[in-house]
């Protein structure tokens, strides 16, 4: 039988991280490539009191289907919790997804048509340039400094559909927007008629000061609000879940919702129920300090590291406030995906840094996203070490 794809199929490509993580499951190599979190900060005993008390308790419920808008109780906590961040909606705004990445999948659907245009940062997170792609749209990048994109530079951006932006720790670049350039962002958004979908998987792990009020804070998700507000709980719980929401203006969300539906009908019940028993009493407070600690000691003795084994090649970074990467920039003589050979053959993998631009070019090839989260300080110094060695030699 013949099979005939749908144009759309041609621009699904596969995930470079994805398939970068294969070739660290090889025994002796140091993983500085995946964007996961550290399996130590799972709250394994939590979860385990939680799942029991549920199986106790509602049963039936947890185990039966469940509303598409997802678990009630659970969609106050998240709006309850963004309140504080000074974001005012109600749960019924929220929409609970299987995952952010769900999330971003369903704004394409509802937002993107053929040939409309998506606003992204450069870099940006290359999960969301996979999921607004099939939709053919066409990208444009905003340039930006180490502060985040340039406020003059969204008039590139008229009539865009909307700009995507994560302001906190960014993947892949580690930036965290201050909260002038938040509001300078903001101002030119609503000057121009440019909404925001604001991606915040990473905001409750900076080190030394939390990040600034969302843009959604400033632009509002009212009724008709000016942005969309995603957060996850992989990031802080456990990526194995697979929760995530999705907090849009009320104009949106049935569009929203419909297409959650023809998608998975909801989110698993079971999940949303454990996950709202481990945290309704305040468990969050308590648990992710223990995250922030962690990973600060790591991106420490990365930093460290960096300086020891990177100084002299005429390497540029920046040592992240929160998150979980460094984002690194070669000489320019130096192509980061044709090195990734050498490095793996030296014992460590990265991640390029090409496929995180919506338009990659040469001036990209030279750059490079490392992850510390899930190394201990000794294996980061030995990647990094190894890594230095192997720039070195290419710069001759």
């Amino acid at each position: 039988m013949p099979w005939t794809l749908a144009r759309r199929a041609a621009r699904l490509n596969p995930s470079t991280i994805r398939e970068i993580l294969k070739v660290t499951e090889r025994p002796g190599i140091i993983s500085l490539a995946g964007g996961l979190p550290a399996a130590e900060t799972f709250p394994v005993a939590a979860m385990a009191e939680a799942t029991a008390r549920v199986l106790r308790d509602s049963p039936r419920e947890a185990l039966q289907y469940a509303a598409s808008e997802g678990y009630g109780p659970l969609r106050e906590w998240v709006a309850a919790e963004l309140a504080t961040q000074g974001v005012a909606v109600d749960a019924a705004q929220v929409l609970i997804t299987t995952g952010s990445q769900q999330g971003l999948d369903l704004v394409g659907k509802v937002l993107v048509d053929p040939g409309s245009h998506v606003a992204v940062e450069s870099p940006t997170y290359l999960g969301a340039l996979q999921a607004f792609a099939p939709f053919e749209c066409d990208f444009t990048a905003i340039e930006g400094d180490d502060e985040g994109p340039l406020p003059e530079a969204l008039e590139a951006a008229r009539g865009a559909r909307f700009m995507y932006l994560l302001p906190n720790f960014q993947n892949p670049s580690g930036r965290c927007l201050s909260a002038q350039r938040r509001t300078q962002l903001a101002e030119k958004a609503a000057a121009i008629g440019l909404p925001i979908v604001e991606d915040n998987p990473y905001g409750d792990l900076w080190f030394d000061a939390p990040p600034p009020p969302p843009l959604s804070a400033l632009l509002g998700i009212g009724d008709n609000g000016g942005a969309i507000y995603l957060g996850s709980f992989s990031k802080v719980l456990a990526p194995g879940l697979r929760l995530g929401y999705v907090v849009a203006p009320k104009t949106l969300y049935p569009k929203l919702l419909q297409a959650k539906q023809a998608a998975d009908l909801h989110t698993p019940g079971f999940n949303q129920r454990v996950v709202h028993e481990v945290i309704k009493d305040g468990f969050l407070t308590k648990h992710v300090p223990t995250i922030r600690a962690r990973y600060k000691a790591q991106r420490d003795a990365m930093q460290a590291a960096l300086l020891r084994h990177f100084q002299g090649l005429g390497c540029r970074w920046q040592a992240p406030a929160g998150g979980m990467f460094f984002w690194v920039e070669l000489p320019a003589a130096l192509d980061a995906t044709a090195l990734l050979d050498r490095a793996v053959e030296a014992g460590v993998a990265y991640v390029p840094g090409a496929p995180f631009f919506a338009a990659p070019d040469a001036r990209h090839a030279n750059t490079l996203r490392l992850s510390f989260v899930t190394v201990p300080p000794a294996q980061i110094e030995q990647g990094i070490a190894a890594l230095g060695r192997v720039f070195a030699q290419a710069l001759g």
